[in-house]
């Protein structure tokens, strides 16, 4: 029998008549023919690798576009104190400058950069924390301000950086704070101290000082993803009651105080229990991750499991209806996030059919899109009638979408 080798800078031609040398006559009709096919796909790989890279370069194209439209509408945004929505503190302005600072074009020493930077530094207190006075958001101001932080690259900043970490560590709950590990409280965070813990502050905590570059092996992430198995409803890895018997595999909005989820709850083996929905679950998803998990680890599998059954960019998925349009924009961040971490090109649904996850998140972004730039949530909670928190978390998402 004889073997062929595959083919790397010599063509395949070339090589087929190096190997014919020799060779009895009646076997290079045979060798001919798969010389020939062996060529073709040669060929069609190059072609199919070469068309991948020009499509990729296209959707880049796509995303610089939106993302530069978005940023002309928030820089006209802005206002006089440097701030977006400044009356409600810096967690608005936090989101909108790192969505800026990650538009090609728009440098660190931009104006309305600087002038935004100022603005959010004005909100750190003694404590490490940038909040506004009423400290009602701790965590959530904290970690975004964090995050636009670190985006800047500035070392200048990083005495800020340094202290806003420190804060955010120190309000996770733990033995510091008279929780044992079986504490359903263990490992997560609240908007702030003595607040209740839940999966969103906890993400956003998490990624955070992911973004700030915290090492993986530092204890916060061991710690969170003992509350972030605990919000999931799996309950081969969740030992918490409400997950008794539990196989979806999809997250809740918290452990605490005997599960808790927004999006309502269902029948399960005769008894209620919480019903996992999309945000959470990419969220929790995400942060397992980040919290060091494997691809391979049983529970993000379960989660992957959970987002191709539920596979869906129109709404956030498996909320009740009448919610289900809601918080939309922050499903968009986290879902662009969530599979940025992961760094797979696509995903599998229920039916088998594969997702290119970047294509249908860029598709349905150009789709919301306003003529002046803006993105903007008709189904107004959270805060996601104001154009500019939604422009950010569009814009955020897209630019996850374009990072390898």
């Amino acid at each position: 029998m004889i073997k062929f080798k595959m083919p790397s800078e010599k063509s395949a031609v070339r090589l087929f008549w190096e190997q014919m040398t020799g060779i009895h006559m009646k076997r290079r009709v045979g060798l001919m023919i798969v010389a020939v096919l062996w060529a073709t796909a040669v060929l069609e790989a190059q072609t199919s690798e070469q068309g991948g890279a020009r499509s990729l370069v296209g959707l880049k194209n796509q995303i610089g576009e939106m993302t530069r439209r978005g940023a002309e509408y928030l820089l006209a945004l802005q206002e006089d104190d440097g701030g977006w929505a400044g009356q409600y503190g810096p967690g608005v302005s936090c989101l909108i400058l790192k969505a800026l600072i990650q538009t090609p074009g728009i440098a660190a020493d931009h104006p309305a950069i600087e002038r935004g930077v100022k603005f959010v530094l004005r909100s750190q207190r003694d404590d490490g924390g940038i909040y506004f006075a009423e400290g009602l958001l701790k965590n959530y101001e904290t970690s975004v301000a964090l995050s636009m932080l670190a985006a800047l690259k500035d070392e200048r900043n990083d005495k800020h950086v340094a202290k806003a970490r420190r804060f955010l560590k120190d309000l996770q709950w733990d033995e510091g704070e008279d929780r044992s590990i079986d504490d359903p409280w263990y490992g997560g965070a609240g908007y702030g101290r003595h607040k209740r813990p839940d999966l969103s502050n906890t993400q956003m905590m998490l990624e955070a000082l992911h973004d700030s570059g915290l090492p993986k092996d530092d204890p916060v992430y061991k710690k969170a993803l003992v509350f972030i198995q605990r919000c999931q409803m799996r309950g081969e890895s969740n030992d918490q009651p409400f997950a008794r018997g539990s196989t979806e595999g999809g997250f809740i909005y918290t452990a605490a105080n005997d599960g808790e989820s927004k999006a309502g709850e269902v029948e399960a083996g005769g008894r209620k229990a919480p019903r996992c929905y999309g945000s959470m679950t990419y969220a929790g998803f995400k942060s397992m991750l980040y919290a060091g998990l494997s691809r391979d680890d049983p529970r993000v599998s379960a989660a992957l499991d959970w987002i191709g059954r539920n596979w869906t960019l129109d709404h956030n998925p498996n909320m009740p209806t009448k919610q289900s349009k809601q918080g939309l924009f922050y499903y968009y961040h986290v879902f662009g996030r969530a599979f940025q971490a992961f760094g797979a090109e696509s995903v599998k649904d229920r039916h088998g059919r594969e997702h290119d996850w970047r294509r249908e998140l860029i598709e349905q972004l150009a789709k919301l899109q306003k003529a002046d730039g803006s993105w903007i949530n008709e189904e107004d909670r959270w805060m996601e009638g104001y154009p500019g928190l939604t422009t950010a978390y569009a814009m955020l998402a897209l630019q996850a979408a374009a990072a390898k």
